[in-house]
């Protein structure tokens, strides 16, 4: 079906924005974000940015902000907002890039990984309450679902191949 609404008959094409499939996801996401921005802001003095980016140098070690762009699915200005704000606070650090001088390369400095290593049981423990009402399969399913709809909305933006 395309997006604009072909193939639907006329009874299912009233927007009821309860039953938008977006509008709910954007709520449901604004509902966790906010909770978890709440428990890392106040007790670690982090930005969701900054948790995303920090978890994500754990993960994959040193990277371009170009390639924290890419892997975080943020715009550039919030990444460059998240990494000065880490830098400042000497949770990562910051070298020339070997192969392309215009480019630096973020890495996780000891205290950041400590942090990290604080934040990721807490952040497990978050998700394990979210999903607690779930089963196991329902949980593999929302995040098979989850990873299909991210695609089909890349592909409908032109950013997928």
């Amino acid at each position: 079906m395309s997006p604009d609404g072909g193939g639907r008959d006329s009874s299912e094409a009233e927007l009821r924005l309860d039953a938008y499939l977006p509008y709910r996801l954007s709520v449901a996401s604004n509902a966790v974000s906010g909770l978890i921005a709440r428990a890392y802001q106040d007790r670690f003095g982090l930005s969701v940015p900054q948790w995303r980016l920090i978890c994500v140098l754990a993960e994959d070690g040193g990277l371009t902000q170009g390639q924290l762009v890419a892997r975080t699915v943020m715009d550039k200005v919030t990444v460059s907002r998240a990494a000065q704000g880490l830098l400042k606070r000497h949770l990562i650090g910051r070298s020339d890039h070997h192969a392309d001088g215009r480019s630096h390369v973020l890495a996780l400095t000891a205290e950041g990984a400590s942090l990290y290593a604080e934040i990721s049981p807490l952040a497990l423990a978050y998700e394990a309450a979210l999903i607690a009402g779930l089963a196991p399969d329902e949980v593999a399913l929302l995040k098979r679902l989850l990873a299909r709809l991210q695609s089909a909305a890349g592909h409908l933006a032109g950013d997928a191949p």
